[in-house]
């Protein structure tokens, strides 16, 4: 599936060749923290599918629990997550951001990771009061 996106401001754009049904949701703390929310989706591709078409992204380095290194990398103007990935030689997965897909309304996660991590209430959203519009 081709997508595209970008960050908020529009100062990223990019282009991705996807497959829809890799799409998870990761529940680890850093994912929590450094999305402001109680997950961040992802859908992983291979470097060679995904296209920066405008922008120049900044990365920030953090050594996930697991001791790995990872780039998490963002619009340095607006601030918007656009993917994370390893670091070092060899092919790279880029773990897209696909909130930032205009066709995010089109994937859906199939898996959930670091469920161990999830806050308690995720499972509960019905419980939560719903306002349409504010």
């Amino acid at each position: 599936m081709k997508i595209d996106g970008g960050c908020h401001c529009g100062h990223i754009k990019y282009e991705a060749n996807v497959n829809p049904d890799s799409a998870i949701l990761c529940h680890c703390i850093d994912c929590q923290i450094l999305s402001g929310g109680a997950f961040r989706t992802a859908l992983p591709t291979p470097e060679s599918d995904f296209t920066l078409i405008s922008g120049e992204p900044k990365t920030y380095i953090k050594v996930a629990e697991s001791g790995a290194k990872r780039a998490q990398v963002f619009c340095p103007e607006c601030g918007t997550h656009i993917y994370a990935t390893s670091v070092g030689e060899g092919p790279k997965i880029i773990n897209l951001r696909f909130a930032t897909a205009r066709q995010r309304d089109e994937i859906r996660p199939q898996k959930q990771v670091w469920f161990r991590s999830k806050q308690d209430w995720i499972l509960d959203l019905s419980s939560i009061s719903q306002i349409p519009k504010r």
